[in-house]
């Protein structure tokens, strides 16, 4: 065998431009609920809010669309923040006791967050002992000094200093040490003890130069640093937290012993040995510490004394709660994460006289939470995002794109009947600060998420907040063991502490069965199917009043009575039975039951011919709902899958077995590579006649990755992993007809015919008749490597448009008259085959050029930033090494490659999710969602903007390089980002389009995605997502990692090479 190579043309300019007109690579905006909070902050004046989390992420809220996120350059805790009111500025201390100012900076209209400066507190005095300042410790609190730009800082070493703002550095001469404070004190107090760490500090509501100073060991000081003298003095127990009332003339702490104190400030004593009023809230048994106090006044009369902890300690120190107490009113909210801070939202203005406290914030470790303090009851006001979507576990996800307006409305009015809000109720979002500035979408797109405990929930994905709109819960239709137990525990709760539970984050599943595993939703009839871990597959349909009806229950057995194989995994949920009801939503019509009961692995829907089709490990099955009938039981196991019958929990064997496979293919390639030695010498004689035969300026094609092929009775070899309806031309090339398609695990495609009834002319039901369906092709790919996908071209090479679209003018009418072609898509390589033939057309093979494996895939349309009316259709597809690739459809030349998640997070590569339009998600941690774009038209990002007061050098660069927000994440890909401006300043329209900005003719034709029916589905717990070559990923050295990476951008240039043998 020879080898030779020749010229190729090098890349095309007129392409190259219009790649950049099509493609580009941005991380815009983190959905969801950040991980791992530490810290929370609010600014009054200007209505935003700040969180900080543990991995040094900033990121400010305002109202809904106004976002902005910052990163600290060393990953530590940030542990408190302050905002400079009115500013735009926040000050951020983390856990090394370092200072940092952020501020919120405009450029060209648009704001974002940038940090200006730091400050490292020095921890030890200099060498010589002498000029060295005195030895700081850790910070423990920071006061900003209402009116004026100074922040005290309280330490551990109970000394307190004074810092400005502006530049971050020490003001000399105004430490205060604590010996100036024992000075003042009775000298039976000091005894030879310290005071011990500053734990509060606290400014004086009318005069600044005072300041309220409590030490740990409970002694509290009100200083005056004009004076530079001590004011009052309190003496207490060991010391949380302290509060000033609204007159300053009343003190409030919380203690160690779970009881707080109010002291009056105009006492003539001095000090003062004893507070006015000391209660224990939850005696008289010991109580946890009282963590945190607010007292805010009203002008109705009383007050609002709200705390976090003070629980009994034997009966509910477990729990996590926060007490809200008015006259005789005492509410213990119980929350079931842990409680990171809270605040409230009053009047701050200082002619004002009472509080009156609006609304209180509570920040807990998996979720916001706020209350309406205004309206009786004080209920949660519903949040516009920061929504956890993680209240219980995310299983799957998909994304529906351009949903018509109807059903959008007819899915909030669903969800808003689940919480109606109090009639009473005037309070919306207090964090309304600052302005969106992104156009409206015009039209409208669905994240559907499903969860551990059997529910689905539907997200507004159209803008930069993802927003709650409707929650499906399929555990009312099975029978749980829990039931019981649950009506047990509510009858043994008392009526005291008055508890009352708060907040969604529940992350206890009735039980693992109900798990949703894949999703698909129609969204020109408001159909849709939800398949889970037991094997049930559900068919809903959308209803706008509740009603009361029995479910049909239908069982498949995917077996088809094998011998040899017995289930060993879970049992299969068990229905109620009679009428059940259904609230208003989607309500379940039939119920399909594979048997064995194993985890769906693939589903999809096709409305207009009212089937479904779903795979498990075992076989798939084809189901018609109108009849409620099924159509087709295949089963897909070979002789050797004895692991697919032991379900989930065998992972342990799986993996063992898997090893010992790939041991056994080293082995082999070693004796095979042996073999081949002899004939190294003649094969690098060939190799310098071919460098001898070629130009030296020609860059070489990267010669080829042997892939070894996989064992017929590999583990698992039965699974279906994709199912797709198409109709095309499968029995001859003159007539078209209704086909379903589905993909194995050890690379088996099936191609079904189907007869389906005609639907009559002007209607959209079909005749009661029985489907029949009949195999028509069986494919079988060489490497066997899993099929991820399939997707039918038309005679222009684009992809078929949904149900229903063709059909409503929708989209453009498919080209039935020319040759279709079936694009199939393994985790190795692309290939296209000519229909009816199925021979082979083009290819592409991923694994041997790029060395990676292919994870998710998707069709997707890409408009022109240039010309509104150019867009191609395209394929993406995302590797095992967290790279995402964009190949022409059907030529499958590569386009573009970038790096988007480290190939290290298999869950976050395992969850990548792609749209229609070029965007995807994918979640950085089990609580937030990262979206990106690979369109240069359709990108959804922050444009916002603030109006601060702080005066500030506006003149800026008229192109800056700024670093990109979302650095904030651990997950991404850091890189610098230069703005994109127009000539007139103003943002850059390409930046300020919605998702789903109107699409040239060809995005008409609605490119599905062919994962699922709707968008590309993701499935993070099911048998055999996380395989051994995952790990292998995961294990292997970055040389070997670097090596494999290839450049598309330099393929372009690269030699063909031809073997002539």
């Amino acid at each position: 065998m020879m080898k030779f190579r020749f010229r190729r043309q090098g890349a095309d300019p007129q392409r190259e431009k219009l790649k950049q007109e099509l493609f580009a690579f941005n991380k815009t905006v983190e959905h969801g609920f950040p991980n791992q909070p530490s810290a929370l902050a609010f600014d009054p004046e200007l209505r935003i809010m700040a969180i900080g989390t543990r991995s040094g992420a900033v990121k400010i809220y305002g109202a809904p669309g106004v976002e902005f996120t910052g990163l600290h350059r060393d990953a530590a805790t940030v542990t408190q923040m302050h905002f400079l009111t009115g500013q735009g500025r926040l000050l951020s201390l983390l856990d090394d006791s370092s200072l940092h100012l952020w501020e919120i900076v405009h450029h060209n209209g648009c704001a974002h967050l940038e940090e200006a400066l730091s400050f490292q507190l020095p921890s030890r005095p200099g060498f010589d002992g002498a000029s060295a300042p005195l030895s700081l410790t850790r910070v423990t609190v920071v006061l900003l000094v209402a009116a004026s730009d100074i922040a005290a800082l309280g330490t551990e070493g109970s000394s307190v200093f004074f810092l400005d703002v502006t530049t971050l550095t020490l003001l000399e001469g105004q430490t205060l040490a604590p010996g100036e404070v024992l000075r003042s004190v009775p000298d039976d107090y000091r005894c030879g003890k310290a005071l011990g760490p500053v734990e509060s500090l606290q400014g004086h509501l009318r005069d600044p130069t005072k300041i309220l100073i409590g030490y740990s060991r409970g002694l509290l000081v009100i200083w005056n640093q004009a004076s530079q003298c001590v004011d009052h003095i309190f003496l207490g127990n060991q010391l949380e937290s302290l509060c000033w009332g609204r007159d300053s003339s009343t003190v409030v702490s919380s203690h160690s012993d779970g009881s707080y104190a109010v002291w009056s400030v105009d006492a003539g004593s001095f000090p003062t040995l004893q507070p006015t009023v000391a209660t224990t809230p939850y005696g008289p048994f010991p109580c946890k510490a009282i963590n945190k106090i607010l007292w805010r006044n009203c002008e109705s009369g009383g007050h609002f004394i709200i705390f976090s902890g003070g629980m009994p300690r034997a009966s509910y120190g477990d729990r996590h709660c926060v007490s809200v107490l008015r006259a005789e009113t005492l509410v213990t909210l119980d929350f079931t994460s842990r409680i990171i801070d809270f605040f409230t939202v009053h009047s701050t203005r200082p002619e004002d006289e009472f509080d009156d406290p609006q609304a209180l914030a509570v920040l807990l470790e998996e979720e916001l939470v706020v209350l309406d303090l205004q309206t009786p009851g004080w209920p949660a006001v519903p949040a516009p995002y920061l929504a956890p979507l993680h209240s219980s576990a995310i299983t799957c996800s998909a994304h529906v794109a351009s949903v018509p307006a109807k059903l959008w409305a007819r899915i909030v009015s669903a969800g808003e009947q689940q919480s109606p809000q109090p009639v009473s109720s005037a309070l919306s979002w207090p964090i309304t600060g600052g302005r969106n500035l992104a156009q409206e979408p015009s039209q409208r797109g669905l994240l559907l998420t499903g969860h551990e405990d059997g529910t689905v929930r539907f997200w507004d994905a159209s803008g930069v907040a993802l927003r709650p709109l409707y929650k499906l819960s399929t555990a009312g239709l099975f029978q749980t063991d829990c039931e019981h137990a649950d009506s047990l525990a509510q009858a043994a709760e008392d009526d005291w502490p008055p508890f009352r539970k708060v907040g969604c984050f529940d992350p206890y599943s009735d039980d693992p069965r109900l798990g949703v595993q894949k999703v698909a939703l129609c969204k020109y009839t408001a159909q849709m199917v939800v398949a889970g871990t037991a094997g049930q597959v559900l068919v809903l349909e959308l209803s706008d009043v509740p009603v009361e009806q029995a479910v049909s229950v239908a069982i498949i057995d995917l077996l088809q009575d094998r011998e040899g194989f017995t289930w060993k995994g879970h049992e299969r949920l068990s229905p109620r039975t009679g009428p059940l009801p259904w609230p208003a939503g989607f309500q379940p019509r039939v119920l399909v039951q594979c048997l064995p009961p194993a985890a769906v692995t693939a589903v999809t829907l096709h409305t207009e011919w009212s089937l479904v089709a779903f795979g498990t490990s075992h076989g798939f099955g084809l189901f018609d709902y109108q009849r409620k009938s099924p159509v087709l039981a295949r089963c897909t196991l070979h002789p050797n899958d004895s692991l697919a019958m032991e379900g989930p929990l065998s992972r342990v064997k799986s993996l063992k077995k898997s090893l010992r496979q790939s041991f056994r293919r080293i082995r082999k390639s070693r004796v095979s590579g042996k073999k081949r030695a002899a004939n190294a010498s003649s094969k690098e004689a060939n190799a310098q006649l071919a460098e001898q035969a070629c130009p030296h300026d020609v860059e070489m094609t990267p010669v080829q990755r042997r892939i070894e092929p996989r064992s017929a009775d590999d583990s698992l070899s039965g699974v279906v992993r994709c199912l797709y309806f198409a109709d095309t031309f499968l029995r001859d090339g003159a007539h078209h007809g209704p086909t379903m398609w589905a993909g194995t695990n050890s690379g088996s495609v099936f191609a079904y015919a189907l007869e389906v009834p005609a639907a009559a002319v002007g209607g959209e039901k079909r005749p009661e008749q029985a489907v029949e369906a009949v195999l028509g092709k069986e494919v079988q790919l060489m490497h066997r490597a899993p099929v991820v996908a399939i997707a039918v071209l038309d005679g222009r090479g684009r992809p078929l448009p949904e149900p229903y679209e063709a059909s409503r003018d929708l989209a453009q009418a498919p080209d039935m008259q020319g040759g279709h072609a079936v694009l199939i898509a393994s985790e190795e390589q692309f290939k296209v085959f000519t229909l009816p033939k199925v021979s082979a057309k083009t290819k592409f093979k991923l694994t041997a050029h790029e060395g990676c494996r292919v994870r998710k895939v998707a069709l997707a349309t890409f408009a022109s930033v240039a010309c509104e009316d150019y867009a191609e259709t395209c394929l993406a597809c995302l590797t095992n090494l967290g790279d995402v690739h964009v190949f022409s459809v059907p030529g499958l030349r590569p386009q573009v490659h970038y790096s988007c998640i480290r190939k290290e997070d298999i869950s976050g590569i395992a969850s990548c999710v792609f749209t229609r339009h070029g965007q995807g998600f994918y979640l950085i941690s089990p609580s937030e969602f990262e979206r990106f774009s690979l369109s240069a038209r359709n990108i959804t990002e922050p444009l916002c903007s603030l109006d601060i007061n702080w005066p500030r050098d506006a003149t800026q660069a008229s192109y800056r390089i700024r670093e990109s927000p979302k650095l904030s994440q651990a997950n991404g890909t850091p890189s610098i980002l230069l703005a994109p401006q127009s000539l007139d300043g103003s943002p850059d329209p390409a930046h300020s389009m919605g998702p789903d900005t109107p699409e040239p003719p060809e995005a008409a034709l609605s490119p599905m995605s062919i994962d699922s029916a709707t968008s590309a589905d993701t499935t993070l717990d099911t048998t055999g997502d996380v395989t051994v070559e995952d790990v292998k990923d995961f294990l292997g050295s970055s040389e070997e990692s670097e090596k494999n990476l290839r450049n598309l951008a330099e393929d372009e240039a690269h030699a063909c090479a031809i073997l002539i043998k």
